[in-house]
């Protein structure tokens, strides 16, 4: 079993209006192609802990190794250059840009990263929207899609770069149960066919139980794992 994430001794501290220490120690592994979800009360430092392990917050105590490597004191730079390459993110808005069609909004990242051409970016990108059941709809713009089309457009942006993690912050948190159910699916497609490591941040219980993995948090620490 290989280790994709490594936190240890995850520590940090808020300081405004006061000190208050918001993450306690966390000590955390996740395997490769393991669908784990994060969840815990609202204020529990669950949101914190995943822009920790996202190297989007470097304001901590402790490392964090991503795919083997250390991630902890690199500039903001390197870590936006290794968060495009390895890290894929869906959030609870999909943050597609409505100018763009939905093919040129999942080609973005790829573009960004410039390791292929254009033409085997655009070939990759109806991969991923073919694989989110959303390839027929690659030209129309993204505001001409119903929530929950958009929500798999974003998974498709997320996957473009082949990331080895994607991580989720209330991914269908704006979806109702039959749009939720089928993010769920493409999730649960993802690891067990693709092997596709997932942390999602979750208040939907239904959602976690069906995970590999219920990590548990409470003011601030892992309580189960």
């Amino acid at each position: 079993m290989s280790i994709v994430l490594h936190a240890q001794g995850i520590t940090k501290y808020f300081y405004d209006p006061e000190k208050f220490q918001v993450l306690k120690n966390i000590n955390l592994q996740v395997a490769r192609g393991q669908f784990l979800s994060l969840v815990g009360k609202s204020g529990c430092g669950k949101s914190t802990l995943m822009y920790v392990l996202s190297t989007m917050d470097t304001d901590y105590e402790g490392t964090l190794q991503i795919a083997g490597a250390s991630l902890t004191g690199k500039s903001q730079n390197e870590l936006a250059k290794f968060r495009n390459r390895h890290i894929g993110f869906v959030f609870q808005f999909h943050y597609l840009l409505p100018e763009f069609s939905v093919l040129q909004n999942v080609m973005i990242p790829a573009l960004k990263l410039g390791e292929c051409s254009a033409a085997e970016i655009e070939q990759r990108a109806i991969e991923k929207l073919k694989l989110l059941g959303m390839a027929e709809h690659a030209l129309k713009k993204t505001n001409k899609l119903s929530g929950g089309q958009q929500q798999r457009v974003a998974i498709a942006r997320a996957l473009i770069n082949n990331p080895d993690i994607l991580m989720g912050d209330e991914p269908t948190g704006n979806l109702d149960s039959h749009n939720s159910n089928i993010v769920f699916d493409i999730f649960r497609e993802l690891t067990t066919v693709h092997k596709q490591t997932i942390i999602a941040v979750t208040h939907d219980e239904e959602f976690a139980r069906r995970t590999d993995r219920i990590v548990e948090m409470s003011d601030g620490k892992i309580i189960s794992h």
